[in-house]
């Protein structure tokens, strides 16, 4: 019986990825137009598709139906091609593994992501670092589901009853995340949050943002266990 999902942001939250994201996006603004990006892409948040139309707008193209036909694969193309290369140079962040695997032992807990990144690239990153055991991607919400980043928690909720049955609301889900707009998806999406200051944000920064309990990382295992039970309506 599953009764708390669980839903992890990836860049910076499980994984720090060593600038490869933006050499992703620039490879696949290439594949896309046919000419190199001038310009970095902006992430802090958002969601694939919207980083990806930022990118190519702040170089003047309006996107053709054929350039948004292809995104997504041409996002996938470009994780591939950097696939090694994340391994070289990115690393699963203190305490990431032993947390996902601390909480697949807890009864009743489903654990998943809730990501920026297209459904294909996220399961690369986490699965570079062996952070993919314990984790039902398929439940998951990625940017491949829709451009704004809230409209995530449902997706991923509604993806968790219909594979285990029951119902998943704000006192049944946890969103954990590293930035003020991971943050504001959850309370504005229907998910209690844990910030993690394992990004360029605070503790107080992500406590202001309204997170419900906020870590400087993820390495005490035990009072995450204990917040995440708490937060998921598993414990008393």
């Amino acid at each position: 019986m599953v009764a708390g999902l669980v839903l992890w942001d990836v860049d910076h939250t499980l994984i720090e990825n060593g600038g490869v994201s933006k050499e992703t996006y620039a490879r696949a603004f290439e594949l896309l137009t046919g000419r190199p990006a001038e310009h970095r892409a902006e992430t802090d948040g958002r969601t694939d598709p919207q980083i990806m139309l930022n990118l190519l707008q702040r170089h003047g193209i309006e996107p053709s139906p054929d350039q948004l036909e292809r995104l997504n694969a041409a996002l996938e193309n470009a994780m591939t091609f950097n696939r090694v290369r994340l391994g070289e140079r990115g690393y699963a962040l203190p305490g990431a593994l032993d947390a996902i695997v601390a909480l697949a032992e807890v009864p009743g807990i489903v654990q998943s992501v809730l990501t920026g990144n297209i459904k294909a690239n996220a399961v690369v990153k986490v699965s570079v670092f062996g952070l993919h055991e314990g984790l039902d991607f398929e439940v998951g919400g990625y940017g491949s589901d829709g451009a704004v980043r809230a409209d995530l928690v449902a997706v991923a909720q509604q993806r968790a009853c219909r594979k285990y049955g029951g119902s998943f609301g704000r006192s049944s889900t946890v969103l954990i995340g590293d930035t003020p707009r991971d943050v504001q998806a959850g309370l504005d999406g229907g998910a209690a949050v844990i910030g993690v200051a394992t990004g360029s944000d605070s503790v107080a920064e992500l406590s202001a943002a309204g997170a419900d309990v906020v870590f400087s990382d993820l390495t005490d295992i035990p009072a995450l266990v204990a917040a995440v039970t708490k937060l998921a309506g598993l414990s008393h």
